[in-house]
């Protein structure tokens, strides 16, 4: 999906370190065979499920289903760029509200960047777009993308700060197997 013509929806940005040094850390790999029960434990009780499949051409997708706020989202998201320090993951996810369903477009940011010879930062960076069919379901519902866009933040980014820490600390185990 293009956005450039949608506004930023929501977007949050947390931070926790990791006591491990970067040469170590391969979030790529870690990120790409998560098990569904570590993911559990990255965000409880928001995160429910997730696995991995591939498209028909072959491209990594991993699949989460996780709450936030009053909203449950499942997101694919397309692996756009898989290294040991970055990745960048894409998703047209669906989302379910009030007994109704929608879409947006999840671009899911995940880095580590060195803070010494023994110590990572972990960043991971949520941006959420608005889709054609989420700017429908609010002018059909009578919200403005304003009001859409303040009842959204708060729970992004406080989900966000819980799963960051959590993130971070299970991507120290994977590298310390």
């Amino acid at each position: 999906m293009d956005n450039v013509d949608h506004p930023i929806l929501s977007k949050s940005k947390s931070i926790s370190n990791i006591d491990m040094p970067i040469e170590r850390i391969d979030i790529g790999e870690w990120l790409l065979n998560l098990s569904e029960p570590e993911y559990q434990r990255c965000c409880v009780p928001d995160h429910v499920s997730c696995g991995l499949t591939t498209t028909d051409d072959g491209h990594r997708v991993m699949i989460n289903v996780e709450t936030i706020g009053d909203a449950i989202l499942v997101q694919h998201y397309l692996a756009e760029i898989v290294t040991p320090t970055y990745c960048r993951m894409n998703s047209v996810s669906d989302v379910f509200v009030g007994g109704a369903r929608t879409q947006v477009n999840v671009i899911w940011e995940l880095s580590v960047e060195s803070n010494d010879d023994n110590r990572s930062t972990y960043i991971n960076s949520v941006t959420v777009y608005p889709t054609e069919a989420f700017l429908a379901f609010i002018s059909q519902n009578g919200l403005s993308f304003e009001d859409a866009a303040n009842e959204r933040d708060a729970p992004s980014r406080d989900h966000n700060s819980r799963e960051t820490p959590m993130f971070a600390a299970s991507i120290a185990r994977w590298a310390s197997r």
